[in-house]
């Protein structure tokens, strides 16, 4: 071990008060903060909003004070379908009913998992993993389209925005600490040699406490409802006392199963052209499991803009913190620059980022739309948000395309997009990552 020495230190203060560069920056960045200071022209200039492709320009959503950007995006590529199938001027999905049947079963999943390492060390990362986080807001596609087929969905006007489901940091503070109470009581009991069927039972009383605490903030969901609607010719409809699984039956109308999440994880341990999926990663037990066919980046976004052209947006995972001016809504690899300033080159790689813990998926929104050059490649893409209209172009995003290589990690594309190679690769036996790989990062 090596202490860093006073004379050390010293050569150090020489250098920097040696430098008229930084004590410029210096002056800049303390009054002005670090990124303000650093932000380019350039980068507003080359990502303008105007895109040869333009599939929407729908009000969009705001997840507000929440982690379901997952949820926003699957449910804003539903209803711009909606909105064109149907003649509407505008309508939004309920994201708190999704929400409320997300925080149910994945207090069943955790639960389940407690049971399931109930034989392990409380010390073993395993069970640590677990109850580090018992449940959270962020998700992924596979798991959206699990709630969605079990218990369908509403509109918003009939299971409205509750103070819980708009700023859920409260609510998951005290469900996680029920959750890891219960996981006291269930290792408890299987300690003392309690047989399979009691450890159910005393779950299944246990989830009762959770489903009251969840109606009680979110709001109790229905099982059936009446909906109406004016279209924009004036016409009036109205259907009585429809379930939610009927409305996302009619409504929706699309065969999710023909849906597939294709990454770009550039890792040496992730070779393209093979399936995977993650441990201990999910919501619904018995429903739809997580999988991912990983592709190189030319072909990422082949099959992104050919979605794009068949006239539906595409549902993406990124890292949306990284370069990114929120209140401008531009995502670029040159949105700041720390080089002229400050002599820094940020250097690493994807694959750097990814294996030193730089980098992971941290939020889902949609592509929808893209600039193209006279040769058909991507300059920028069109990104719909879901933190409102007070930020981007009315709520959207533009990223560039160097951006989009560096910092996008999954789409979810139609499976008639793939080749028969890649359909094979993505049906077979999935390579198993464990539950802490970036691979898999829920979106918030």
């Amino acid at each position: 071990m090596s202490e860093l020495k006073t004379a050390f230190t010293d050569k150090l203060f020489a250098q920097y008060e040696a430098n008229p560069k930084l004590r410029a920056a210096e002056n800049a960045i303390t009054h002005n903060g670090l990124l303000k200071s650093l932000t380019t022209r350039q980068s507003e200039i080359e990502n303008d909003y105007t895109f040869s492709i333009d599939l929407t320009k729908d009000k969009v959503a705001d997840q507000k004070a929440s982690g379901r950007c997952w949820m926003f995006a699957a449910l804003n590529t539903f209803r711009h379908k909606l909105i064109e199938d149907f003649n509407l001027d505008h309508f939004e999905f309920s994201q708190a009913h999704t929400f409320f049947w997300d925080k149910y079963e994945k207090s069943n999943w955790f639960l389940e998992q407690i049971l399931a390492t109930a034989d392990q060390e409380l010390d073993s990362r395993k069970v640590k993993f677990l109850l580090d986080t018992p449940q959270q807001d962020g998700g992924q596609w596979d798991m959206v389209l699990a709630l969605f087929e079990k218990y369908g969905l509403v509109p918003k006007s009939v299971y409205p925005e509750s103070v819980s489901s708009s700023a859920s940091r409260e609510m998951n503070q005290y469900l996680n600490k029920l959750l890891r109470q219960d996981a006291q009581i269930l290792r408890r009991l299987f300690d003392q040699g309690a047989e399979a069927s009691v450890l159910q039972a005393k779950k299944e009383e246990l989830l009762q406490e959770v489903f009251n605490f969840l109606a009680v903030n979110l709001g109790l969901p229905p099982r059936s409802f009446d909906f109406a609607y004016r279209d924009e010719e004036g016409q009036y409809h109205s259907e009585k006392k429809i379930t939610p699984q009927y409305f996302y039956e009619k409504y929706i109308d699309l065969d999710l199963s023909q849906y597939v999440s294709v990454i770009n994880a550039p890792t040496a341990d992730k070779p393209y052209g093979r399936s995977y999926t993650v441990e201990m990663l999910g919501n619904v037990i018995g429903g739809r499991a997580v999988r991912y066919l990983n592709l190189d980046m030319k072909r990422f976004k082949e099959l992104a803009l050919a979605q794009l052209k068949a006239g539906e947006t595409v549902w993406f995972g990124s890292d949306v913190g990284q370069l990114s001016d929120r209140k401008k809504g531009i995502l670029a690899t040159t949105a700041y620059d720390f080089s002229s300033a400050l002599d820094l080159a940020f250097e690493q790689d994807k694959a750097g980022r990814l294996d030193y813990g730089e980098s992971l998926m941290t939020h889902a929104m949609v592509l929808a739309g893209v600039d193209l050059d006279e040769e058909g490649r991507p300059l920028k893409w069109k990104v719909e948000n879901s933190w409102g209209d007070k930020v981007g172009d009315k709520g959207y995003f533009v990223a560039s395309d160097a951006w989009m290589d560096e910092y996008t990690y999954q789409i979810v594309v139609r499976k008639d997009f793939l080749t028969d190679q890649e359909r094979a690769a993505y049906e077979s036996d999935p390579i198993v990552l464990a539950p802490w790989d970036p691979m898999g990062a829920l979106a918030e």
